[in-house]
């Protein structure tokens, strides 16, 4: 008899991590305090994560009917300072869409999903805490929504302001998803979806703004979420943490849903041999915490230095002046999140 394996949360790194133990015939349950299909604030492009991972872990199919994004443009406070191409294909998907999948895979591999059972981090056995935030005080808001008749210039945008930064990317059914990270202003004269609008307009994007007023939205696709920060997550000593509850990257990367993959793909073979009792549960956490941190240990830290440039007066100035002599180094910077 093989050991259970309990997660607590069912969102990418949870669903994709019990999907993969499952294809190994290993005894799961999943704990989800949601319910599905349901969106979420989330970028929903894939970028950097290759098929290699998503074939390991079982649900590379899962993305056939996905968009493919290409063409990118960035845009400082309205204006363009630079376009490019993806050395290899985004992978552009809702949430809303992919969670179902994954949840639907989960179940027909026999794997046991519980809804609307909330969970709390207490270390044990078995036990992997994949919730996603970790709730602390923090300075940011999360906003995202989709919307249709807004123009695109290429397959994924980036609007910089001064208080933020917001990236539209398109997923099924015609939708774009319009998804924004804003220093939290208690000010701002709005509530509900008309807030993405408001931090758009704040922080020197009012065309953007006025576009997405002015598109159609999608019904219940606004969602917000604040109380968060940054980078690693504070740890809980024994307690197994993966995906966001682990480390949290810094949106404008693009590379939060590859990082809940990867971390997924880390701890498939260190489960597997703690269930077939060739590994204390004391080893297993102590190899996947390792290899999470060996492999996101740089894009981290580049990316949370590259966070305070974009959001400095000084920062935003080098990039404009850069971009204007065309020596704006956006590849290998890509290069260092990813």
């Amino acid at each position: 008899m093989n050991r259970e394996i309990i997660i607590a949360g069912g969102g990418l790194a949870g669903l994709s991590l019990g999907i993969a133990l499952r294809d190994r015939q290993l005894p799961v349950t999943i704990l989800e305090a949601g319910t599905y299909p349901r969106h979420r604030v989330c970028g929903e492009f894939i970028s950097g994560v290759s098929e290699q991972t998503l074939s390991r872990l079982g649900i590379l199919p899962l993305f056939d009917t996905a968009h493919r994004h290409q063409t990118l443009i960035w845009h400082e406070r309205g204006k363009i300072i630079h376009r490019d191409r993806l050395r290899e294909p985004a992978i552009g998907i809702s949430r809303h869409e992919l969670d179902e999948r994954l949840r639907t895979h989960f179940e027909a591999l026999g794997g046991v999903l519980k809804t609307g059972v909330r969970s709390r981090p207490e270390p044990a056995e078995g036990f992997v805490w994949a919730a996603g935030r970790r709730p602390q005080t923090g300075q940011w808001v999360g906003l995202k929504a989709h919307v249709r008749g807004i123009p695109m210039d290429a397959d994924l945008e980036m609007h910089a302001g001064s208080n933020g930064y917001a990236g539209l990317a398109g997923v099924e059914d015609g939708w774009t998803n319009v998804c924004g990270l804003f220093k939290i202003d208690r000010a701002l004269p709005a509530k509900g979806p008309e807030l993405l609008a408001a931090y758009l307009n704040a922080g020197g994007n009012p065309k953007l703004a006025t576009q997405l007023s002015d598109a159609e939205w999608r019904d219940d696709s606004f969602s917000a979420v604040a109380g968060f920060e940054l980078g690693r997550q504070p740890a809980v000593p024994g307690l197994l943490c993966l995906g966001d509850a682990e480390s949290m990257i810094p949106p404008f990367t693009g590379n939060g849903m590859s990082m809940a993959f990867q971390a997924a793909e880390a701890a498939v073979v260190p489960l597997d041999a703690w269930s077939h009792g060739n590994a204390t549960w004391e080893t297993t956490c102590h190899a996947i915490s390792a290899d999470l941190k060996k492999r996101f240990r740089r894009r981290l830290s580049t990316a949370l230095f590259l966070h305070r440039v974009l959001l400095s007066d000084r920062g935003r100035t080098l990039l404009q002046s850069l971009s204007a002599a065309r020596l704006l180094p956006f590849r290998p910077v890509l290069s260092l999140v990813r």
